[in-house]
């Protein structure tokens, strides 16, 4: 973005006397004082800390102006600072304007699972004709939407947005503030079941993006899930479905797996094949979300091909990592819910090795009265002719450790509280040679990225 401080100004009714910095060029925007670029507009956030307090080290750090509160003092500055009433609506406010006066094509993409490797995969087919932006990691709330827009370069053609929630009203909120030209569901799982109580009022609230979707746009969706056909018979728009089911617009007509890569070819598409560098016969449904994308968005077939084949993934999501005993570990810490997890885990399965496979799995969040249940549920995907060691971690896990004692012997079942984490890696280590391969599958919250560390 490139705007002077008097555009902004104008954008976001800012309060104070900017006249003498109306001038003042900003060429991003940022709310961690930390990861400021030169040229920056500090947007000062309240949450566990008040972001009013790191405004003089943003500048220290590069910015070129901030926001304020209005409700907070302020003393005499020789800073461009604009006086807002909320710094988050300021924030979300300007997006709006910059999307319209950018007017690129936008995409949004939600689901329970999926829907980051969907992202990607659309960004880097569109990016083989386009110039494209896409959601930064997860930045995909009410704070890293805008982020996302605001940080586009003039000439964007196309914004592929991700969208996250775990309450009703957010993905209403967040589509209403970009209105897509295609709204895309990868899936309903049981992810943040703890607020939401049962798949169907999950179903209800994915559905959401259609609500901002413009009356020309096109809704895509997983034509397998019952939840999502009964309940686009409520959006007017067009529709589009893939999946894996014949009756959807697009699906794979055969499918051919390896434990690094998916090649396939479609109904649309017959003499054309697609190759995917990731695992996991699950990730056919997501590339499957993007070539629906493409399509209506008039990409070639053989531009489609280059993209997925060079789509670069969001780091942690199902990342094949070289381990120090020479193991090869499936990084895929960044979140884990029932569904993604069973996902994984019968793919890792199927994975070739000459060693042992080795899961490690912590605690899924947000899960509510039904965690015990869902974590139990994972046995089902663990076999010991297939999977035979297994680590757990978190007190959720207990529930899958209890299932699986008659399965597992006990050397092969390892169970740890979570502040066992630098004891189960150390005991992870030991049992590691250089033909095995190992797993890590958990939610954010349990940070099982420290024990990629230690194993790298």
């Amino acid at each position: 973005m490139k705007m002077k401080l008097a555009e902004i100004a104008k954008a976001i009714s800012v309060e104070n006397d900017i006249s003498r910095w109306q001038d003042v060029e900003v060429s991003s925007v940022a709310f961690d004082s930390r990861q400021i670029a030169n040229g920056a507009l500090f947007v000062p956030l309240t949450g566990q800390q008040d972001g009013h307090k790191f405004v003089q080290n943003a500048f220290e750090h590069g910015a070129s102006a901030t926001l304020w509160a209005s409700d907070h003092p302020i003393e005499k500055s020789n800073q461009p600072i604009l006086v807002v009433k909320d710094p988050l609506k300021a924030l979300q406010e300007l997006s709006k304007y910059y999307l319209s006066k950018i007017n690129p094509f936008v995409v949004a993409v939600t689901g329970s699972n999926g829907k980051t490797t969907t992202k990607d995969m659309i960004a880097s087919i569109l990016s083989t004709q386009m110039n494209v932006t896409k959601t930064y990691e997860n930045f995909n709330n009410q704070i890293g939407v805008p982020v996302t827009l605001l940080n586009m370069e003039s000439n964007t053609e196309a914004v592929v947005v991700e969208m996250g929630m775990d309450h009703f009203g957010e993905l209403d909120f967040l589509t209403k503030m970009v209105n897509p030209d295609i709204a895309v569901i990868t899936m309903i799982g049981e992810a943040h079941i703890e607020f939401f109580g049962t798949r169907d009022k999950i179903a209800d609230a994915k559905m959401e993006i259609t609500h901002g979707l413009k009356e020309d746009g096109t809704f895509v969706f997983n034509g397998d899930e019952p939840l999502l056909t009964q309940r686009a018979k409520q959006v007017d728009q067009e529709q589009r479905t893939f999946g894996r089911q014949l009756e959807n617009n697009l699906y794979a007509t055969s499918v051919n797996l390896t434990s690094h890569e998916i090649k396939f070819t479609t109904n649309m598409w017959p003499d054309t094949e697609f190759t995917v560098p990731m695992m996991g016969e699950y990730n056919i449904n997501n590339a499957l979300a993007a070539l629906s994308v493409a399509d209506l968005m008039r990409i070639s077939s053989a531009n489609m091909q280059t993209g997925l084949a060079h789509v670069e993934l969001t780091q942690n999501r199902a990342q094949w990592i070289a381990g120090k005993n020479g193991e090869q570990i499936l990084s895929d810490v960044y979140n884990s819910n029932p569904t993604a997890a069973k996902q994984v885990l019968h793919a890792f399965a199927l994975t070739q090795t000459e060693g042992q496979r080795v899961a490690v799995l912590g605690d899924m969040l947000e899960l509510g009265d039904a965690a015990a249940n869902l974590h139990a549920s994972l046995a089902q995907e663990l076999d010991p002719a297939k999977i035979q060691s297994v680590f757990l971690i978190g007190p959720h896990m207990k529930a899958l450790r209890d299932e699986l004692q008659n399965k597992y012997s006990a050397d092969a079942l390892h169970y740890f509280d979570i502040e066992q984490k630098e004891q189960m890696t150390a005991q992870l280590q030991d049992s590691l040679t250089n033909d095995d391969i190992v797993l890590l599958k958990a939610s954010h919250g349990i940070h099982l990225e420290t024990v990629l560390e230690s194993l790298k």
